[in-house]
Order: C-alpha cells, then structure tokens, then sequence
C-alpha cells in the first residue's frame, strides 16, 4: 500500500512526540517495532523500515500509554504510515515487551 498522506488541511492538530510502539498482527501474533511521531485522539503517524509490509488493520501497543490501539491503515509513503484508531484494547497478553 503505497498512498501518499491526504493533501488537504487536517481535522485536528497531531502534536509531535516519539514513543516506541509495536506493530501485532494477527498472523501468529508477529510483532513489528516502530515508532510513533505524531499522534492525536484519533490517529497516529509511525515511523518504521519502508520494506516492511504491515496489514491493513492491527494492534498498536504503546507501553508508555500501556494500551492497545485498534488502527487502520489510512495512508504511506516510504518509511510512514498515517493511522485511525478505531478503539483500545488492555496490554495484549501475548505481546513479549
């Protein structure tokens, strides 16, 4: 999925941070690090490898939050992804961190 971030003014202000995160997927599991550079109530942009294929739809752990986000690939380009969180979820009991 190779789709540029949206061109036109964003709904609401994404305050830049930086926080590890984990990519897990529901294929056994897998977890992917990445980080997190901007990130507001309803979505997030992380930073990880360009070669790395993510799913659509995945859990985002955030330990410093200690909560999961249920997100939704909106958009990427290179080595970003913008994100939509679609809920949260407790720290999954299967995540290794």
């Amino acid at each position: 999925m190779e789709s540029p971030p949206p061109d036109g003014p964003r709904r609401e202000h994404r305050p830049r941070v930086l926080k590890g995160a984990t990519i897990i997927t529901g294929f056994q599991n897998s977890e992917i690090s990445c980080s997190l550079r901007n990130q507001h109530s309803k979505g997030a942009e992380l930073k990880l490898a360009a070669d790395i294929q993510i799913p659509e739809r995945f859990l985002l752990y955030v330990p410093v939050d200690g909560i999961a986000y249920r997100t939704v690939v909106r958009w990427r380009k290179n080595d970003r992804v913008g994100v939509e969180f679609e809920g949260t979820e407790s720290k999954p009991k299967f995540h290794y961190g």
